[in-house]
């Protein structure tokens, strides 16, 4: 099977979709996807540039994506976070995530970025196994935090 590795554009944003509820229902939480196609469109297609990915397909159809984004770093500048890599069921253990991962670092290279970073769930050992083929530095120092919508805005009323 060939894949090829080619960046995502605004006619993949479908498929997009179809992979972020497929890995979704793989972590037990379809219920918390709730961006929509046409959000996906508006930021895709915005000025502030939200999102970039990668798309691996073979035979002509999609079967695989790697979803990034810019940030900067106050220590390090300009970086990369990969927020997903994901593939079809169907087509997982066969290098799909392997040559999107690939490409993702020749072009964090490229780019001159001084960090590609992400996370994985303690508990997908696949993907823990995949990342340890790697030179990749598990971080237990740092806690991650968020604040979702509901919390944004019950805080924004308040001040």
């Amino acid at each position: 099977m060939e894949i090829s590795i080619r960046q995502g554009t605004t006619n993949d944003l479908p498929v997009v979709l179809e992979l972020i509820r497929e890995l979704a229902i793989f972590e037990q939480a379809p219920q918390e996807v709730e961006v929509s196609l046409a959000e996906l469109e508006r930021d895709f297609t915005s000025s502030d540039n939200c999102f970039n990915f990668l798309a691996a397909e073979t035979a002509g159809k999609m079967v695989g994506m790697a979803l990034y984004f810019y940030k900067y770093s106050t220590w390090k500048g300009r970086c990369i976070y990969l927020d997903d890599i994901v593939v079809n069921q169907s087509f997982r253990g066969m290098g799909v995530g392997t040559k999107l991962f690939g490409e993702l670092i020749k072009l964090a290279d490229r780019e001159k970025v001084r960090k590609l970073e992400w996370m994985v769930l303690d508990w997908n050992e696949t993907a823990i196994s995949f990342y340890e083929k790697y030179p990749t530095v598990f971080d237990n120092e740092w806690i991650n935090c968020r604040l979702m919508e509901q919390q944004i805005h019950e805080l924004a009323a308040m001040n």
